[in-house]
């Protein structure tokens, strides 16, 4: 046996020297250290790798709507595309992209790369990075290293970071059921001021729809502006005609 009885594998933190490669709004590509990369506008490039799309592979590619802008963005798997769906939501983010950098790095076990997810932006200009993973992976050795080497170079650019596999809870049913409703109103468009006047003081759904000459149509535009939360309720419980619901002006009071 090589080396002294007392040694210990070399710590991840012995050696850690990372790169971060980008593609920015013009498609130049650019490799910069991580005191640049940190102020690095990722949400205005492009994606820095095209994601594969062929016969026979174990997920499934797509585009999502985003209601945010109102474009497409490109998704990995099915899963990928819910956890967009919840950045769409949440009102504290305001851009997200896939794909967005390639980290390029050596630690004491080694070079690595990794292109993350998603990178999203919030509202107060701090940084959320996602990894999505199948859950029967998530005990992978390999991944598990991912993680960490993620997490550990989040840290050091004073990002957050998670490693997020299928979403689950009632918040997440309520979400999936209302972004049905995410996309412009051009039918039922005029129910909107009738809707909202009627839910300035807290009215359940189910005597809300009995106001409405069209209940089938107006439970659409509901969700529609609960979507995009001008009215809101408690999305961790489940929604039924008996759920209180308020216009968002009148919850913050």
């Amino acid at each position: 046996m090589s080396g002294d009885a007392g040694e210990s594998e070399p710590s991840l933190r012995d050696i850690d020297l990372v790169r971060v490669r980008y593609v920015d709004a013009e498609g130049a590509r650019h490799l910069v250290g991580l005191e640049e990369a940190a102020g690095v506008p990722y949400e205005d490039g492009r994606m820095v790798r095209a994601i594969p799309s062929h016969r026979g592979q174990g997920h499934m590619p797509g585009q999502y709507w985003v209601a945010k802008w109102g474009d497409f963005v490109d998704y990995e798997s099915v899963l990928e595309s819910k956890w967009l769906m919840l950045l769409d939501f949440d009102p504290q983010v305001t851009a997200f992209v896939t794909q967005p950098m390639e980290f390029d790095a050596i630690d004491a076990r080694g070079a690595w790369q990794h292109t993350p997810d998603v990178f999203a932006r919030r509202r107060d200009g701090s940084v959320l990075l996602l990894d999505v993973k199948n859950p029967e992976l998530r005990d992978d050795p390999k991944v598990r290293l991912q993680e960490e080497r993620t997490q550990r170079t989040c840290e050091r650019l004073g990002w957050d970071y998670a490693m997020v596999s299928e979403p689950s809870g009632q918040r997440w049913v309520n979400i999936d059921l209302l972004s049905s409703a995410r996309r412009p109103l051009y039918l039922g468009a005029d129910l909107v001021p009738r809707l909202l006047d009627l839910a300035r003081e807290p009215v359940e759904i189910g005597e809300l729809m009995r106001f409405m000459e069209y209940p089938d149509l107006a439970r659409g535009v509901l969700y529609h502006l609960m979507w995009h939360q001008r009215i809101v309720t408690d999305l961790d419980r489940p929604l039924r005609e008996t759920t209180l619901v308020k216009t968002a002006a009148e919850a913050q009071t």
